[in-house]
């Protein structure tokens, strides 16, 4: 694998796997840039040197077809606008020959969004696991998935992947067309460095106390990073929707709110777990309550086990800020994933504010703290404390299968 730092990119066409799959109004208009800032070190340098660009990315899930709502040709003059310079864009990832071609130094240009081609990701269309012709389709549209792989490294001289939060994913873009680079001409970009840096920090240099904030709808969406956090952390701190499932599993009366009841075993386990090695963890005691899922609703502070019928929690209370803050501000090791309430609610933010500042008292006195995952990287934007925190992850799933130990085949892929 190359250095970026180190590698001139000098009269080079580099094709760059960037994650600008970032939100979009009604209008297609980008709400949140953090990620097309993020990439912006390593396009930077490549340009700075005297290469050209060629820009590869994904935008939501249009499930290999054609959409105009998920094309990047909306977010081209966002990334000019970033970049300082003209961005071409060439409508069709697949077939950019003449566009690359007439390419220069110094020049960007913008692929479609690879997912309009079911063989970015690699999954058989059209037909059920169950069908008994599925292995032979899933074989089939592996070797297709090289072939689109192929066709995209053509159009480069090196490789740059700097998408993290697709690191978790072998898709043809992210791990496949590694394979058509040799070491010297494929790399990690600065901001995957980074994010691979934040994690080690996180995993292999602990400074204790270690406190993990897990936030969230949903207890099953986050049980592998859970349990691996349970032989690291000090304290572990779970609170969004997830909150009612404990409660509930533990007896409580949660009225309307958000629950995985075939989860309820799963929750006392991990209560048992964490009292076995010691872990300080810590629930909601009070909640914010609402008579419906409104940012206008009638609200009542309330035991989080003991909400009336007809209301939901929908952020954590004063009780429960004020444990999570006594447990935040003295660690020296933060790890957040997940918001505390319905954030996305100016009403409920309240309980995500309160991690947030805690977290940045902490981060003052001397903590390396980490925010990763949408909806907490978009609460410290909200809030105007990104700059206010160690490192701020620009990877959701990515991010989560790292902490859980996972190999990630978007790094493995270039290290090989």
């Amino acid at each position: 694998m190359a250095n970026i730092d180190k590698y001139n990119f000098a009269g080079k066409k580099a094709i760059v796997r960037v994650d600008f799959n970032v939100p979009l109004d009604e209008n297609g208009h980008v709400t949140d840039d953090t990620r097309i800032r993020g990439a912006l070190p390593t396009l930077k340098k490549i340009l700075a040197d005297g290469g050209s660009l060629i820009l590869m990315s994904h935008m939501g899930k249009p499930k290999g077809k054609v959409n105009p709502k998920f094309s990047l040709a909306q977010i081209r003059e966002d990334v000019a606008k970033a970049l300082g310079t003209d961005v071409k864009f060439a409508p069709d990832c697949a077939n950019a020959d003449e566009a690359v071609a007439e390419l220069k130094p110094g020049e960007v240009l913008l692929l479609e969004n690879l997912r309009f081609y079911p063989e970015e990701e690699g999954k058989p269309v059209g037909i059920d696991k169950a069908d008994p012709g599925y292995d032979a389709a899933k074989k089939e549209m592996k070797e297709r998935q090289k072939d689109f792989a192929k066709k995209l490294a053509s159009y480069a001289d090196v490789y740059v992947n700097d998408a993290f939060g697709t690191a978790h994913r072998k898709h043809a873009s992210t791990a496949v067309i590694a394979d058509y680079f040799d070491k010297e001409n494929k790399m990690l970009g600065y901001l995957m460095e980074k994010e691979v840096k934040a994690v080690d920090n996180i995993l292999s240099d602990i400074k204790r106390p270690f406190t993990a904030i897990m936030g969230g709808s949903k207890v099953s969406t986050k049980i592998g990073i859970i349990e691996n956090l349970m032989d690291k952390v000090d304290n572990l701190i779970l609170c969004g929707g997830m909150t009612y499932t404990f409660a509930k599993a533990q007896g409580g009366k949660i009225g309307d709110s958000i629950v995985e009841d075939d989860k309820l075993d799963l929750a006392l386990d991990i209560i048992k777990k964490a009292k076995e090695k010691g872990v300080n963890l810590i629930l909601g005691s009070d909640c914010i309550a609402a008579d419906s899922f409104s940012n206008d609703a009638k609200t009542i502070v309330c035991p989080a086990n003991d909400i009336p019928d007809g209301w939901q929690g929908l952020d954590a209370g004063p009780e429960t800020r004020k444990a999570f803050a006594e447990a935040i501000i003295p660690s020296k090791t933060i790890l957040w994933n997940g918001p505390a309430g319905v954030f996305e609610f100016d009403n409920f933010t309240g309980g995500s504010r309160a991690i947030a500042d805690a977290i940045v008292k902490a981060t003052d006195n001397g903590a390396f703290s980490l925010v990763g995952g949408g909806d907490s990287v978009a609460c410290v934007n909200k809030f105007g404390l990104a700059d206010s925190v160690s490192y701020v992850s620009t990877g959701g799933g990515a991010l989560l299968e790292a902490i859980e130990g996972k190999v990630l085949p978007g790094v493995a892929a270039v290290k090989e």
